[in-house]
């Protein structure tokens, strides 16, 4: 998925990548940092990911918030706010499910 109105501006190739992996995250499920790693054929470099997703410039339009943890747990969120994560992880599902019982 692409959106033409984000600008690539000052980011890495790496950086880019990373938060093109995290569109590619569908609205109610998340991945881990470890999926984002192996999506953009880097897959030992799952702490560069976190900090890439931490530098992203347009949170909720790029949905750093749908990468997870490995094990199930939130890992960082805008200054490590995990309750906004959740927050927005849960109306995101309840959204999805919506438009499941509507198709």
């Amino acid at each position: 998925m692409r959106f033409p109105d984000v600008q690539r501006g000052s980011m890495t190739k790496f950086q880019w990548q990373v938060l093109e992996a995290a569109m590619r995250i569908p609205l109610g499920e998340t991945r881990s940092y470890k999926w984002v790693a192996q999506q953009i054929g880097r897959p030992k470099a799952v702490r560069a990911v976190g900090q890439a997703l931490k530098k992203n410039p347009y949170p909720l339009i790029i949905p750093c918030h749908r990468v997870i943890k490995e094990d199930g747990s939130l890992g960082g969120y805008a200054g490590n706010c995990y309750k906004k994560k959740a927050e927005l992880l849960a109306v995101e599902k309840e959204i999805a499910a919506r438009f499941q019982r509507i198709s």
